[in-house]
């Protein structure tokens, strides 16, 4: 079809014709910028912890009165003692902070004694002998910690020569960015200290406890025991018997020590769901905002077209009777509707490139891939013709006779 004619009576109509170019630019910019943010949302929303979670519980009980004559070691073996009693408890273990919790702990990581700047930024893990079975995490290379081991959170802090962490786990983001390329097992890092800790183990996952220090995917798990009423028990049972589990784990604690307030008692998916919670109504946000720009820009499409249908009534008739088909006058308005569409997008394109850039300048956002532009503009395009679809189909539908007589 020639579209000389089209271009012709578009610029005939200038002002109509510049708002639905205008209306479908905004949308093109906004809609493809809010799908990256959706995208990157639900990418965020799907990280792994490479915990366990749906096994897993989270109880958190200090003492309200302080006793310095407490012995804090033995304290925490008796809760872990009491916590192992429970029916339908697999594994237990203390931690100093868990996926998904409130606090977290940052240690700079270097490869040599001598280094200054640290090569990585890392989140330690620290807690009892079973903490890395508790959270079920996969070794994917060397081996777990040995029971000789783990030390003392107070030897370390004495100071001396036993004042040494004896080795160290790692995750395989931090692994392969430590030792690109490389096995990570049996290298040695330096972190805590001026003594260099043998990596003798590489887990597949262990995310942050979340990103209140920044996002990273850099964590080591280190055999250290930490002495404090105000650690994380972390229990693992079976998924069915959390809840069950978690009350009797609670009351089992109780009675050994009634002076205690149970501040956190969660199941560990419980402590996911809230940790994405904004994500999630940040995303369903943006959808609103997408569809409801759809929708506007649907209705401002058929507006002008069935505006158009009516003021060319007689154009449409002379055609029909020169012999022009109903599906040529559909096609006509068709592609009207998608030259349209298609300066739209164009422009679109360069605002969705720019209100991206704003974005990374306000925002920490990455730069907007170039994939994301087509999605915009084959959606927009498949509204244009959906929209344009009803209008034409009556502008294809009147009569020759009837056409001309409303001259």
């Amino acid at each position: 079809m020639d579209i000389r004619p089209i271009l012709s009576t578009l610029r005939r109509h200038k002002t109509a014709a510049a708002l639905i170019v205008m209306e479908i630019a905004l949308a093109c910019a906004i809609i493809c910028n809010a799908i990256y943010l959706i995208d990157r949302r639900i990418d965020r929303m799907s990280r792994p912890s490479g915990a366990v979670e749906n096994e897993l519980v989270q109880l958190q009980m200090p003492r309200v009165s302080r006793d310095d004559t407490l012995d804090l070691d033995a304290y925490v073996a008796r809760d872990l003692a009491a916590l192992r009693a429970v029916p339908g408890v697999v594994h237990v273990a203390s931690a100093t902070q868990i996926p998904y919790g409130i606090s977290s702990s940052t240690s700079g990581v270097r490869l040599r004694e001598d280094q200054v700047d640290n090569t990585r930024i890392a989140s330690p893990y620290l807690g009892s002998e079973d903490l890395l079975d508790t959270l079920g995490l996969r070794l994917i290379a060397g081996r777990g910690f040995n029971a000789e081991e783990y030390v003392d959170m107070a030897r370390i802090d004495a100071g001396g020569e036993d004042a040494k962490v004896p080795a160290v786990i790692v995750s395989r983001a931090m692994a392969e960015a430590l030792f690109p390329g490389e096995d990570a097992v049996g290298r040695q890092i330096y972190s805590w200290g001026s003594a260099p800790i043998p990596i003798v183990g590489v887990v597949e996952t262990l995310a942050r406890p979340n990103d209140n220090s920044g996002p990273g995917d850099a964590t080591m798990l280190l055999p250290v025991r930490v002495a404090s009423p105000n650690l994380n028990y972390l229990i693992r049972t079976d998924p069915a018997q959390r809840r069950e589990v978690l009350e009797a784990a609670e009351a089992a604690l109780k009675q050994i020590d009634p002076n205690r307030v149970t501040v956190n008692k969660n199941l560990l998916s419980e402590l996911r769901e809230t940790y994405y919670r904004q994500d999630r109504a940040m995303a369903a946000l943006l959808v609103v905002v997408c569809l409801a720009l759809l929708v506007v820009t649907a209705l401002g499409i058929i507006g002008l077209a069935s505006f158009w249908v009516q003021q060319r009534a007689r154009q449409i008739g002379i055609r029909r009777a020169l012999g022009a088909t109903r599906a040529q006058i559909l096609h006509y308005f068709q592609l009207e509707n998608f030259l349209l569409a298609t300066m739209g997008i164009v422009l679109g394109m360069l605002l969705a490139y720019g209100l991206n850039q704003l974005l990374m300048s306000r925002y920490e956002l990455g730069r907007l891939p170039l994939m994301y532009l087509p999605i915009g503009a084959l959606v927009l395009w498949g509204l244009g013709q959906v929209a344009v679809y009803w209008p034409a189909r009556r502008a294809a539908a009147v009569p020759p006779a009837v056409a001309t007589r409303s001259a």
